[in-house]
């Protein structure tokens, strides 16, 4: 179904801080515009939903990045977004902005598949977290986003749905887990995505999609992986972080505001915490292209290097202190990663794969695996309870060394978005992209904010992304050296997709 678009005279912030009239429709407009635009009644709600409705219907099929589309939910809230207004009654941040949340997440009535077919009937009873700060800031949902099964894959495809595909290029991966979230947005069908990040499936699609995603720090956001009903992993609870996908920085800082809103349903968020402040002037940069170990410690591309170099250029000019310097703790993280969190899913997730994953996913869980076999061999208790033991030593030893570098720019992943099907090759495929994912992998293990956006593409290819650390609660000052690199990418969002699904 398509619905009537009106297209306005509307006010558009600039990169620069300008401003000018231009004629543009609203799925095109930024969710700090659509917000601003239905709180002043430049349009309504109703028009903000109908106009991203319409461009679902012009796009979803070419880029697969939507599984359900929630139509007539949609339109009346809408309408009833539209009606607070009129009464005069308090509106939140959100009010009348259309946004995604992603299938592994729980929303009461529908099922949470996590891209799994025998999951179809796993009916939520309760909306998560993240979910419900949103809705109750007055976003209006308007589907769910694609990912792979079991929300682990660094592409997004399942036989439930299919794949989605990269709106730049469609023969290299969009990303995943979050790779349906990070399509929607890039080619605007929402304003906001919501994703979930274990080991950068926020930060890697939002790159590879030309868009911007940011893991935030433990405690930021409230959620819980999973299902109310079990406990959920060790690494899953320490890992797993919910945020915000959109097209630009400033929507990003919009879309975390609004998701940090106190739940008791997890014990560990805190309370609105205050951002940490660094000193006076720009925080000091410190480059990491490569932590130059061997296997998964990690390693990284000629491409990935440049872009990391190039936003550090970015950076300089807008008169940072940058230095490129050894970090070898950032591979040590990494393999620290693997050897957790692989443990412990071999222990309450192989025979799940086996029963319900797809052949697909199956394999790419045995390569990884083998892999796993072949790096860290037999990990016994004793090897497991040391390397949650060391992760706590990473932790102290990352913080003394943001202490003098508070903000840490890295390549998103040690290469370019892989080509679709690449990660199932070979094991020996498999373990190069496992160590290239060096970038990704070491943020959860050191409990570190980190937002991932790309850099300016090469004509007719993906871009290459490059990532932002910063310290804990110090979410401001990424945002700020991110809206540094995003201001000189050249980058335009939302596209058109130049395939399709």
């Amino acid at each position: 179904m398509h619905w009537p678009v009106s297209r306005r005279r509307l006010s558009v912030g600039l990169n620069q801080g300008e401003a000018k009239e231009r004629s543009m429709e609203i799925w095109q407009m930024p969710a700090t515009d659509i917000a601003r635009g239905v709180r002043t009644g430049a349009f309504s709600a109703v028009e903000a939903t109908r106009s991203a409705l319409a461009r679902i219907a012009g796009v979803n099929t070419r880029v697969n990045a939507l599984v359900e589309v929630r139509e007539d939910e949609a339109l009346d809230a809408a309408r009833k977004a539209d009606a607070r207004l009129r009464h005069g009654h308090p509106v939140g941040p959100l009010h009348g902005v259309p946004v995604t949340f992603k299938v592994n997440t729980n929303l009461a009535g529908l099922p949470t598949t996590e891209g799994v077919a025998a999951y179809a009937d796993h009916i939520a009873t309760e909306t998560d977290p993240q979910a419900a700060s949103w809705l109750g800031a007055g976003a209006i949902f308007v589907g769910r986003t694609n990912c792979p099964p079991f929300a682990t894959r660094w592409t997004t495809q399942s036989d439930l749905y299919g794949a989605t595909v990269n709106p730049w290029d469609p023969a290299v991966t969009p990303g995943g887990s979050s790779g349906g979230a990070a399509a929607a947005v890039a080619v605007g069908m929402c304003a906001l995505a919501q994703g979930s990040d274990i080991g950068g499936s926020i930060r890697y699609p939002a790159a590879c999609c030309g868009v911007a995603g940011i893991r935030p720090t433990p405690g930021r956001v409230p959620a819980w992986a999973g299902s109310p009903s079990h406990d959920p992993p060790m690494a899953v609870q320490a890992f797993v972080e919910q945020g915000p996908l959109a097209r630009n920085v400033a929507d990003l800082r919009l879309g975390l505001r609004a998701m940090e809103v106190y739940d008791p349903r997890d014990p560990r968020a805190v309370p609105r915490p205050d951002r940490a402040h660094a000193g006076e002037g720009r925080p000091r940069v410190a480059v990491v292209t490569d932590p130059g170990g061997p296997g998964l410690r990690g390693s990284s591309t000629a491409e990935s290097v440049d872009a990391a170099r190039t936003a550090a250029e970015r950076l300089t000019a807008a008169g940072y202190q940058v230095d490129e310097v050894d970090l070898p703790l950032l591979g040590e993280a990494a393999r620290l990663w693997w050897q957790l969190a692989l443990t412990e899913f071999a222990i309450g997730l192989t025979a799940e794969v086996e029963r319900v994953g797809d052949q697909d996913f199956r394999r790419f869980f045995d390569l990884m695996y083998t892999v796993y076999r072949e790096e860290f061999g037999e990990v016994d208790l004793a090897a497991f309870v040391a390397g949650w033991a060391r992760r706590g030593m990473l932790r102290r030893e990352i913080s003394v060394f943001m202490d003098r570098y508070p903000l840490v720019l890295t390549p998103v992943s040690g290469e370019p978005p892989f080509p679709m099907g690449s990660d199932t090759e070979s094991a020996a495929r498999t373990a190069e992209l496992m160590g290239r994912q060096w970038p990704l992998m070491s943020v959860p293990v050191l409990g570190l904010p980190a937002l991932g956006l790309p850099v300016a593409p090469t004509a007719g290819k993906a871009p290459v992304g490059v990532q932002v650390i910063g310290r804990p609660f110090d979410e401001d000052a990424v945002f700020a050296a991110a809206e540094v690199i995003e201001a000189r990418s050249g980058l335009l969002t939302p596209v058109e997709p130049v395939g399709s699904a």
